[in-house]
């Protein structure tokens, strides 16, 4: 081999960071695959429930940013589905009440708002 062709080929530290970068994209795509309106509805939610500062704001954004690495935009729109369903009077209602599954999928939305407060409240 001489010097040309080995002057052509990536370096390991090269291939490395090339790898390294296209995980963190991956990672950062999957976290941010919430629609900007869903994102924009919860901070507005969480504004009126908390204030409506800039600064709450700025703690509301960081809630959802925390709750999409937790959760994917599919699991917190089903978990959504079942919290407002939760107030259907009769069968339907008591069915999003008991239901091992969704209670499951509330808990982990739980547990992600949780870890939002503690990091960005």
């Amino acid at each position: 081999m001489n010097n040309k062709t080995a002057s052509r080929r990536p370096s390991l530290a090269t291939t490395t960071a090339t790898l390294l970068l296209t995980l963190l994209a991956a990672a950062s795509a999957q976290a941010n695959d919430y629609p900007t309106e869903a994102r924009v509805d919860y901070v507005l939610g969480c504004m009126a429930a908390n204030g409506n500062s800039y600064l709450t704001m700025q703690k509301c954004a960081c809630s959802i940013d925390v709750i999409a690495e937790h959760l994917t935009y599919e699991t917190y729109e089903q978990v959504d589905t079942v919290m407002s369903m939760q107030d259907q009077r009769g069968e339907l209602g008591v069915l999003f009440r008991t239901e091992r599954g969704m209670q499951d999928q509330l808990h982990r939305l739980r547990q992600a708002q949780a870890d939002a407060n503690l990091r960005c409240f």
